[in-house]
Formats: structure tokens, C-alpha cells, sequence
């Protein structure tokens, strides 16, 4: 069996074996706004007064728990929130899922653009626990609701984008533990469109990519010293034996995604091309060097070079890929560098090499801004610690010398 098989395999598998009970004991995401836009286009205190008359029209003449009442609420409380009154939207929104939950029913879906409004709110002021809690209940709430099909997936997918943000917000003091949810969403998504629509289809390359993301963090991520499987009164941490597991696993899960996501790419109703292929190929021998695997790297590099011949842009493509150093994830949310900038305009300034096997050598600093003295040096040390996917030539890996990168301080 190969390992884009293999992967699918785990897959179909995975969750009959009981992924999805261990998942509903941790915390979850939703599919949370970013931004809310106002309700209406008439002025904002026109448009609350109608509300808010509407909502004791409907008080006078139906009750406080008239099943009417969350239609207006949930107006009202967008307009509050579209002003930045996020307290009061907060207050509107939990009134709208209360009311809801008691027309009609714990898990009702009506609660669920309620439950979506107040978390952007608590996520808007900060209050990321908040947030957190009521995440964990809109899950609970969309997976009791929701039939399989693309709605399904993409609150799935949601909840596991959520994971990445609260492990960035250090929300757990077990980060690895968001981590491990974050990959059993995206391959319990996965795994909800092969069950629809067979191994090949193209909707399961986000969730697929969402895979390989989980993968880089699990594969680095810094177990501190107090992170024990067996504790002192001799207890076990279950959850930290079973991120280790996961951590001895990840080239290879992460290998057999990549494989997987080249194998729908090249079918042609998937809308493969070359391009794809190689692009594919570059993501594996990034994914190889990463973990150390530098022969299989300069395959994977060479086979995208080969690739690469037959196309009419083959130099252009060449120098993309291939002309500088590129820092490792060279993806764009797990990227470990800021962007880089104009010198004139930077905050520091560095000067280094990257060896032929994508370390970074005679790191120094070339600007003489002293108030960022602490954060450039945060940065030198962030640089020393990137693995870069070298220039790539001829079939061979190049050292670069004298690379100058200018940065902001964020």
C-alpha cells in the first residue's frame, strides 16, 4: 500500500476507532465572522428604535419568550455590534440563544448565527476564553444539527482553523493540545467528503492542506520541561502520551498528505496541470528538508526541475522557486519571518548566508537602530533557528552568501 493510500486508509478509519469521542472532550472552534456588516442601510439610532420598538411589540403581545423575539434580537444586536458596542451585542446575542434554545430546542440550528455573532463579539474585546467556551458549545451545537454535506465540512473546518488561532493565543497551558485537535478536525472534515464524494475529489484538498499545516507545529513544537507522561503521584497524561505518539508519526502523516494531494491534483477533473504537479513536488522536498531528510529533498527538488523542462516558462518558473532562499514553512500562515521590506524603510537590517542544506550562517546585524536592540535580537535568534529551502540548481542545492533582508519589528 502506498502512502497516499495509506493515508486515506487512516482517514475512513480513524474515527470509527474513536477520534471523534476524544475530540468531544476538548475544546472546539466555529465558523466565526471576522467582521459583521451593519443590518441596514438607515442611520443607526433610526434602525435600533425600530428594533428595540419591535422586540416590546412583541414582549406586549407574545410574552418575554416569544419564539419572534430572536429574529429581532439578533438584529438589534448586529447594529449595536457594527458600532463597536460589543458588551451590549454580547447581552443581545445570549438573549437571542436563550430564546431559541427554549422554542426550539438544546441543539436547534437557529441558534447557531447567534452563537457565531457573540463569539466575533468576545473576539473583538479580547476575551478569548470566552470565546473558547462558547466555540466549544456552537460546535456541540453544529455537529447535532448539521446533516454531512459542505455545510458540515466547513464548520469542521472552522473549528479547526479556531484550534490554530487559541494555540497562538496560548489559551491552553498544554499548547500541543490544540494542536492535536486542529489535525483530527481537518481530518475529520477530510474524511466527511471522501464518505460523499470519493478520495479524488477536490474539495478534500483544504482540509488536506489544513493536515499538512497541523504537521509542521506538530512536528516542532517545544514540550517544556515540566510537560511529563508519568507525574510524580505516578498518574499518566494521557494527552501528552498521546501527542508524543503523534509527534513519532508526523513525517510520515505528513509525507502521505502531500502525496495524497498530488494524487487528486493529477486527476484531470481536479484541474491538474504541470504547474500544480510541480508546486506539489517543491511542498515535498520542503516537507522532507524540514525534517531533516535532505536526500529525499534534492529528489523531490530535482523531479519539480524536470518538470519544470516542459514547460514553455521553464526560467521564469526556475528563478521563483528556486533563485533565493526561501524561509521553511513556505506557508503563508506558518510562515517564520515577518515580510520582508524596503531597506529605507526598515527597522532592522540583516546580512547572512544559508548553507547548501538551508541553515542560516554568519548571521549580522547591519543597521544601528539601538531602541529595537531587543527585538532585533529576538529576530537573529528566530533566523538561526529557520530552515531554508535553498537556491536549487542543475540539479544541486547552492549556498548563498551575503543575503541582505530588511525587516519590520511587529
Amino acid at each position: 500500500m502506498n502512502n497516499a493510500d495509506r493515508l486515506f486508509a487512516i482517514l475512513l478509519l480513524t474515527f470509527a476507532l474513536g477520534t471523534q469521542a476524544a475530540w468531544g472532550l476538548q475544546q472546539a472552534d466555529a465558523a466565526t465572522p471576522d467582521t459583521v456588516a451593519p443590518a441596514a442601510d438607515m442611520p443607526g439610532s433610526t434602525q435600533e428604535r425600530a428594533y428595540q420598538d419591535a422586540i416590546q411589540d412583541i414582549e406586549s403581545s407574545e410574552g418575554a419568550y416569544a419564539g419572534q423575539l430572536s429574529e429581532s434580537l439578533y438584529s438589534l444586536a448586529l447594529s449595536v455590534q457594527s458600532q463597536g458596542r460589543h458588551a451590549e451585542a454580547i447581552k443581545l446575542f445570549r438573549r437571542g440563544v436563550h430564546l431559541t434554545r427554549i422554542n426550539e430546542g438544546l441543539y436547534c440550528p437557529q441558534q447557531i448565527p447567534l452563537l457565531q455573532g457573540e463569539i466575533a463579539s468576545h473576539k473583538a474585546v479580547a476575551n478569548y476564553a470566552q470565546a473558547d467556551e462558547r466555540q466549544h458549545y456552537l460546535y456541540r451545537v453544529q455537529m447535532r444539527s448539521l446533516q454531512s454535506g459542505d455545510e458540515f465540512t466547513d464548520a469542521i473546518m472552522q473549528q479547526a482553523k479556531w484550534q490554530y488561532d487559541a494555540y497562538r493565543l496560548g489559551l491552553r497551558p498544554q499548547g500541543y493540545t490544540h494542536l492535536m485537535d486542529m489535525w483530527d478536525l481537518y481530518q475529520h472534515a477530510a474524511q466527511d467528503v471522501i464518505a460523499r464524494e470519493g478520495d479524488k475529489s477536490p474539495k478534500v484538498l483544504p482540509p488536506l492542506y489544513g493536515m499538512l499545516q497541523a504537521q509542521y507545529l506538530i512536528s516542532r513544537y517545544e514540550l517544556r520541561e515540566s510537560d511529563q507522561v508519568f507525574a510524580e503521584d505516578q498518574r499518566i497524561d494521557e494527552s501528552l502520551l498521546r501527542f508524543k505518539s503523534y509527534r513519532a508519526d508526523s513525517f510520515e502523516q505528513g509525507d502521505a498528505v502531500i502525496e495524497a494531494i498530488s494524487g487528486i491534483e493529477q486527476v484531470p477533473t481536479a484541474g491538474g496541470s504541470s504547474k500544480q504537479r510541480v508546486q506539489t513536488l517543491v511542498m515535498l522536498g520542503d516537507w522532507r528538508l524540514w525534517n531533516g531528510k535532505t536526500n529525499a529533498a534534492w529528489q523531490a527538488y530535482r523531479e519539480a526541475e524536470t518538470e519544470l523542462a516542459r514547460e514553455g516558462d521553464a526560467q521564469a518558473e526556475l528563478r521563483q522557486l528556486f533563485g533565493e532562499p526561501v524561509p521553511l514553512p513556505a506557508i503563508a500562515d506558518l510562515s517564520p519571518l515577518p515580510p520582508t521590506v524596503d531597506p529605507r524603510e526598515a527597522d532592522v537590517l540583516f546580512a547572512f548566508s544559508v548553507s547548501e542544506y538551508g541553515r542560516v550562517q554568519d548571521l549580522e546585524r547591519m543597521d544601528d537602530n539601538e531602541a529595537d536592540d531587543r527585538q532585533a535580537s529576538l529576530m537573529m535568534r528566530q533566523l538561526r533557528r529557520t530552515t531554508f529551502r535553498p537556491r536549487f540548481a542543475a540539479g544541486q542545492p547552492l549556498e548563498t552568501e551575503k543575503l541582505v533582508k530588511a525587516f519590520n519589528i511587529q
